[in-house]
């Protein structure tokens, strides 16, 4: 199988795994304002006020500053700041990094390559918007010491037919100067020339193609 098709198999396998072992639909929630020692929500379009330790759709409110909240949706933290625009909780972590923009040349064959890290250890990065996860195989998942037999498993589809793989979450994802916390991501039986960077990392960022460079602003 030529590079194109293992790329496409393992985008069908991460989306798979996904449909699979995902929880509901992700929802957007952000922070309005504050109330008092209530933190002004709006969750999935609808408003909502919460106190430290109650939660409402899912979301439970950890932690309220004066300039900051910290909810939990489905066992993930995510920071909010008034007018700092709706997060996806689902599969998402924060910004921890001071930089907020990576740019990414294209590379042979107008693919975007580029280096990065996992935890902390180097990978080489392969942009692919139709992956809905960060897809990497048992080999590399290995090297980067990521416990991939303790996550969620679901059956997905290969070249040499059905597999088992394992959704984990990354605690640190890096493209750049940026860091991402919390990333979703599916480890495949299969190896892997390149980690696919899917849409469990891209949709922290608004994209934007100019000629052979690709720009991703975090939201």
């Amino acid at each position: 199988m030529n590079a194109a098709g293992r790329r496409q198999a393992l985008r069908i396998a991460a989306t798979l795994l996904a449909a699979a072992v995902l929880p509901a639909a992700a929802q957007d929630v952000s922070l309005a304002g504050q109330m008092g020692r209530k933190a002004l929500l709006v969750i999935g379009g609808q408003p909502v006020t919460l106190a430290v330790g109650e939660s409402a759709r899912g979301v439970k409110l950890l932690q309220l500053d004066a300039d900051a909240a910290v909810v939990e949706v489905g066992g993930q933290r995510l920071v909010l700041r008034p007018g700092g625009g709706t997060s996806r909780v689902a599969g998402s972590g924060g910004v921890v990094s001071g930089a907020r923009e990576i740019v990414i040349p294209a590379g042979p064959g107008g693919h975007f390559v580029t280096q990065g890290a996992i935890n902390g250890r180097p990978v080489n990065f392969m942009v692919d918007t139709g992956a809905t996860l960060i897809a990497l195989g048992q080999a590399d998942a290995e090297r980067l010491g990521i416990a991939w037999r303790n996550g969620e498993p679901g059956l997905v589809q290969t070249a040499n037919g059905t597999a088992t793989a394992h959704r984990v979450t990354l605690s640190r994802v890096r493209v750049g100067e940026v860091e991402i916390t919390h990333v979703q991501a599916v480890v495949v039986p299969q190896a892997m020339p390149m980690v696919l960077l899917g849409n469990s990392f891209l949709s922290r960022f608004k994209m934007q193609r100019d000629s052979d460079v690709l720009r991703l602003e975090a939201r």
